[in-house]
Formats: C-alpha cells, structure tokens, sequence
C-alpha cells in the first residue's frame, strides 16, 4: 500500500512539472510509479485529480482543491519535523530574499543587518527590484511583496500595509495652489510609478470619515524608480504619492509638504511570502519570525484568490 504523503508529493511534483515523465525524473522514480501514486490517491478520494491525455495533463476542480490542500498540510509536517531539529541546530548557510527597491532598502535593510548581527553564521542575499518574480523558480526563499497576493505555491504572512501620502514641493504649489478635498488632485500634474498596477496608476483613492475618494489623476511623468519620482518632486515638477516611512526627512525640512493631510492616503497590501513545501531551515524560520515581529499586521496566515503582482 503506498505512503499517502509520498502519493500526495509526488501529485504535487506531477502538478508542478506538467507531466509525469518530468516528476519521476525530479524525483527518481519511473512515469508509471508516479502514475500508481496518483491513481492511488484518486481511488481513495473517489474522484478524478487529473485530466490525462497522451501529452499533458491538467487539473479537475477537484484536483485544483486537493492540490492546494496537500500543499498546505505537507508544509505543515515539513514544519512539525523541523521543530524537533530547529533546537539543535544553528542557523547558517545563505538566505536568498526579494523585496521591493524602496521599502528594500529603507526599511528591511537594517533588520537584515541585525539579524546577521545576531546569526553570524547566516549570509544574505537581498535582490531589491519592483518586477514580479517567482519564488520557486528564480530561488528565493523570502519574498515580501506589495499588492494583492494569490499564488497556491505560498504561504503568504501578513505585514502592516504599506502607506501612502501625497505630497509636493512648496514651489510647484506656490506655481499651482494646494489641493484641499482629493478631487482637487485631478486638476494637477501627478507623478507616477511604472511599476503601479493600472488601478493605482490612474486613480488614487483616500478615505476620511470611513468615506472613500477614488480620484482620477494624470501626468506626463512616470519612472520606475522611487529616487526618480522623489527627485522630480522636490524639483517642483508634480504631485508624487510616495511611502510615508521614506518621505520622513524631506517633510520634516520642508522640502515636501504632505497634501490632505486630515484624508487617510491608499493603503498598499503587504505580504511576506514563501514555498509552501520548502523545507524550514533555522535560517528561514528566524528570518520570518524577525519580519513578522517587525513588520507583522497581527493577522493570521491565508491565501489569496487572485495572481500576484507588485507595484
């Protein structure tokens, strides 16, 4: 009788890979063992996993399901079994993590410095970059992603939103006057970020009094890049809608003066994301434990309907 969480393993790789050929070979065994692993699980749950043809496969709805599930509860032994040895080993070896460029380096740097400082041991490679990347195939352990999340693959850890502010030069609004309500903001010249999903990057919406404002907004400037809108911004140019944790020196001098202050700017979602069955090294553990305590919403742990995107 086959093991049941080496037949939902194997599902999962067949899943991944696309064909049965390519899991048996990830994983040493032949197309027709992974073939009995799968029938073995289909004939206990009663119900089709996989659609098969002589070329590919895809999943049922059921399959789509289960396959979500058995990522779910694997993670979960891999963490069970991991507890018993997590107090006996220390962490070391190198921590591939991804985060965006901005909060990369502004915010998550100097945790990462500490932790180091803590775990001598460990080595870091922090990736700053605002394009969406995979964890699983471009070998990241850690990912912290702004936007809405939706990747079956991830566990996905709440953190704070991240918030944004409205702001300008005090010299683009002695030339342009100051916005006093959000619908003001569509009469000015509005800076934005290339890496915005389409939503954000033509409409920007506050809230006061649990009322929502979605206000369309235009510019003939965009970049992609934080240092570049915040330069266009302090050179008077436009209106840019940056993160309120990056913006704190330049408000505190007066370069900038923060627009609307008594409305609440948008709140980007913020996530920190990682394989649901990577095995959960000390370092991994420790690191995520660090950003949780840092950053943490105070929320549980869940998974996202919709494709992950950053912006």
């Amino acid at each position: 009788m086959l093991d049941r969480l080496t037949s939902m393993t194997v599902f999962l790789r067949a899943v991944d890979l696309g064909s049965f050929a390519a899991a048996g070979a990830a994983l040493g065994l032949s197309p027709q063992m992974v073939a009995k692993h799968v029938v073995a699980l289909e004939d206990r749950l009663g119900a089709r996993l996989l659609q098969r043809t002589t070329r590919k496969h895809s999943l049922t709805e059921v399959g789509r399901a289960y396959a979500d599930r058995c990522r779910t509860i694997l993670a979960e032994v891999e963490e069970a079994e991991t507890l018993a040895q997590t107090a006996r080993l220390s962490p070391r070896g190198k921590l591939r993590v991804n985060a965006p460029v901005t909060f990369g380096a502004q915010m998550l740097t100097p945790l990462v410095t500490r932790f180091l400082r803590q775990h001598p041991e460990v080595e870091v490679e922090l990736t700053l970059t605002d394009r969406l990347v995979d964890p699983i195939e471009d070998g990241f352990e850690a990912i912290i992603r702004l936007g809405p999340i939706g990747d079956s693959r991830l566990i996905a850890r709440p953190l704070a939103p991240y918030r944004l502010i409205a702001c300008a030069s005090p010299a683009y609004l002695a030339a342009r006057g100051t916005p006093q309500t959000p619908a003001d903001l569509a009469r000015h010249e509005c800076l934005g970020f290339a890496f915005w999903t389409s939503g954000l990057g033509r409409q920007w919406q506050f809230r006061r009094d649990g009322q929502s404002f979605d206000v369309p907004v235009s510019g003939r400037l965009k970049v992609n890049d934080w240092k570049g809108l915040l330069a266009a911004a302090l050179d008077g140019f436009g209106i840019t809608l940056g993160p309120e944790s990056a913006l704190t020196q330049e408000l505190a001098e007066g370069r900038l003066i923060q627009l609307l202050p008594d409305y609440e700017g948008p709140l980007r979602p913020m996530h920190l994301l990682y394989a649901a069955d990577r095995r959960m090294t000390p370092k991994l553990r420790l690191f995520i434990d660090a950003v949780i305590a840092e950053f943490g919403s105070g929320l549980p742990s869940r998974p996202s309907p919709s494709r992950a995107v950053l912006s």
